[in-house]
C-alpha cells in the first residue's frame, strides 16, 4: 500500500529533534512522498534543507501563506516569484484567504492570492489553497482562474457538501486530513456523495492530529488513520482508497 501526504510541515520546529524517526515511521506505514507547503521566506531555508536531505521524498512547494501577508507582502511575493523563476516546483502553495485570526490585511490577502494564482496559470502549475473562515470568498476568488484552466487542492477541507460540490465542479481536489476523524466535524456526511476521484490525503502535521492522537503533535505516519476513516466513509477497502487517492495526488502534482 502506497500513500502520499499531500500537505505536511515536516520542516517545522516541532520536528527538529526527531525528523528522521518521523519520516521512518511514516514510510513504515506506506507513506512514500511528503509534499511541503511554502509559508514565507522565514521557513524557506529549513524547507529546502529537508528536500536536500530527502530528495524525491520531501518535495517543497512555493507560495506565500495568507497569514503571512503583512506590511511587507510585496517583498515576500517577490521572493516567491524569484524562486518560481529559479527552479521547478510541483505547485504554488499554500496560498489563499484566512479571515480567522486577523482581518487587517484582507485587501492585501486578495491581491497576494490573485497574483499567485496568475503565476500558477502562467507556469501551468496547480495551486494548494488555505482557507479559513473564508470558504465562499475563496471559492469565488478561484472561479475565474479555474475557468481558464487553473487546478489545485483545497487543503484541509472541512466545509459543507455544498462547498465541496462547488469545488469539485471547478475541477479542484479536496485535501482530507485529521478533521475527518473528529466526532462532531460533519465532514463524513459532506463527503458521502463526493466522488473519490476528487479526494487526496494529507496530515497538515504538526497540526490537526487525527483521533486517536488528537491533542498531541501530528506526524505524517498518522495518515493511516485519515485513510482508514475515509475508506470507512466511502465504503471501500483501505487498499482501494490508497490506490485512488495516491493516483489523484500523482495526477495533480505530475509525479
Amino acid at each position: 500500500m502506497i500513500l502520499i501526504d499531500t500537505h505536511t510541515h515536516l520542516y517545522s520546529e516541532e520536528f527538529k529533534d526527531d525528523i528522521d524517526a518521523v519520516i521512518k515511521r511514516a514510510q513504515a506505514y506506506g507513506v512514500s512522498k511528503f509534499y511541503l507547503p511554502g509559508i514565507d521566506s522565514g521557513s524557506l531555508a529549513d524547507m529546502l534543507a529537508l528536500e536536500q536531505k530527502y530528495p524525491g521524498v520531501c518535495i517543497p512547494m512555493m507560495g506565500l501563506h495568507p497569514c503571512y501577508v503583512k506590511e511587507n507582502y510585496r517583498e515576500e511575493l517577490a521572493i516567491v516569484k524569484e524562486w518560481l523563476e529559479k527552479r521547478s516546483f510541483p505547485a504554488v502553495g499554500e496560498i489563499g484567504l484566512d479571515f480567522y485570526w486577523d482581518k487587517t490585511f484582507v485587501k492585501e490577502q486578495y491581491e497576494a492570492f490573485d497574483t499567485q494564482m496568475q503565476w500558477a496559470l502562467d507556469k501551468n502549475l496547480p495551486i494548494v489553497i488555505h482557507t479559513r473562515n473564508a470558504m465562499q470568498e475563496t471559492i469565488e476568488a478561484v472561479k475565474p482562474f479555474a475557468a481558464t484552466g487553473l487546478r489545485g487542492i483545497f487543503h484541509c477541507f472541512s466545509g459543507s457538501y455544498e462547498s465541496a460540490q462547488q469545488i469539485v465542479n471547478m475541477g479542484f481536489y479536496l485535501g482530507i486530513g485529521g478533521v475527518i476523524t473528529y466526532k462532531n466535524a460533519g465532514l463524513p456526511a459532506a463527503l458521502e456523495q463526493i466522488s473519490l476521484e476528487y479526494l487526496v490525503l494529507e496530515t497538515d502535521a504538526p497540526y490537526l492530529t487525527p483521533v486517536p492522537y488528537r491533542g498531541k503533535r501530528n506526524e505524517s505516519g498518522y495518515l493511516r488513520y485519515v485513510a482508514e476513516k475515509l475508506a470507512e466513509v466511502k465504503k471501500v477497502s483501505l487498499e482501494e482508497l490508497a490506490a485512488i487517492t495516491t493516483a489523484n495526488a500523482q495526477k495533480i502534482f505530475g509525479s
